[in-house]
């Protein structure tokens, strides 16, 4: 049959979009598309269009299709899934189209305008079966819990627009939140900063930049994992002049707290209306961490050491949904996982 039908799982997030193809991941790029300003026709997508954003002319439009994890963009997210579509299935012009079948993670937010937008954006970009799954399930089964267990397990992961928090036991997810404070705010926040306190005007990519290179949640780390100071370039804020600054971790942890501390509160209310049995569970497995977000230096310790229960990292957290969602594209008849 696979001779005559292909199937993907797809993690279609807000800053990346991964897609898995026999086990094997075959894109891995930005959600992010550049069309052309007065036809809308496409100029190029992913990796190449990320390059444009911020260094584009009036002709040229870079578009970033998802936001806080859903379309909000229909036609350019049209666009873009069906150019992924095309470069992981590969360019083939034969006499027959395979039939394409298709599993896509979703927020736990997601409304069902927003399901219904996903499902019409990946049918006209070829899907002839598509299901959804929650991204905390996904999560969930991409780290290797046994979801089905009678066992609570807890799941948080920070991606680009969204948190995802989770309880899960028996297949299904007891408790949950779905809020729009994860990694696009701790950019913002960077930006803010550097422009308060050091008078430094800087772009979302160079923001990202910094929060990959430094970014960091406690004001002291070990001294295995301290990293360099960074040296931004920009242009002062009053004069346009250009100027840079040596920025450090410990500036940075204290400029992203704000927003960590929301994520903080949202884990706690989760818990607090979590049932008893399931948060022994919790208290005895752990809690884990998934999504960019968990790559925050001192992120795990931090949050163990606020909420009193310990937090893991996952491996490979940024592809934790999109190994989740490919198991789910495996188990056809476990319907529990599917997004009704």
């Amino acid at each position: 049959m696979s001779f005559f039908s292909q199937e993907l799982a797809i993690d279609l997030g807000t800053a990346n979009t991964v897609i898995l193809k026999d086990d094997q991941v075959v894109l891995d790029e930005p959600s992010i598309i550049a069309v052309e300003t007065k036809t809308g026709k496409l100029v190029a997508i992913g990796k190449e269009a990320q390059l444009m954003e911020e260094h584009t002319n009036p002709r040229i439009n870079t578009i970033r299709p998802l936001m806080n994890g859903v379309i909000a963009d229909y036609d350019a997210a049209e666009k873009m899934l069906t150019g992924f579509i095309k470069k992981a299935t590969g360019d083939r012009r034969m006499l027959f189209t395979k039939r394409l079948r298709i599993v896509i993670g979703v927020p736990g937010g997601a409304t069902q305008v927003d399901m219904r937008s996903i499902r019409d954006s990946a049918s006209h970009a070829g899907a002839h079966d598509l299901d959804m799954i929650y991204e905390p399930m996904a999560s969930a089964l991409g780290i290797g819990l046994d979801v089905t267990a009678p066992m609570g397990n807890m799941i948080v992961d920070i991606g680009g627009g969204t948190t995802e928090i989770a309880v899960i036991s028996l297949g299904g997810i007891v408790e949950s939140a779905s809020i729009h404070v994860a990694g696009n705010e701790l950019t913002t926040d960077i930006i803010d900063f550097l422009a308060q306190q050091h008078n430094i005007s800087i772009g979302r990519t160079t923001a990202e930049q910094i929060k990959f290179a430094i970014g960091a949640v406690l004001p002291e780390l070990p001294e295995e994992e301290v990293p360099q100071d960074y040296l931004v370039e920009g242009k002062n804020v009053a004069t346009a002049h250009p100027v840079t600054a040596s920025i450090s971790y410990r500036e940075i942890s204290a400029c992203l707290d704000k927003t960590i501390s929301k994520i903080e509160g949202e884990i706690i209310k989760v818990l607090q209306r979590t049932p008893p049995e399931l948060y022994s569970n919790i208290v005895r497995n752990g809690i884990w961490l998934a999504g960019g977000g968990a790559l925050l230096r001192g992120l795990a310790q931090r949050f163990t050491d606020r909420v009193h229960i310990r937090f893991q990292v996952a491996e490979d957290p940024l592809k934790a949904v999109a190994r989740g969602t490919c198991l789910a594209l495996k188990m056809n008849g476990e319907q529990p996982f599917w997004v009704q």
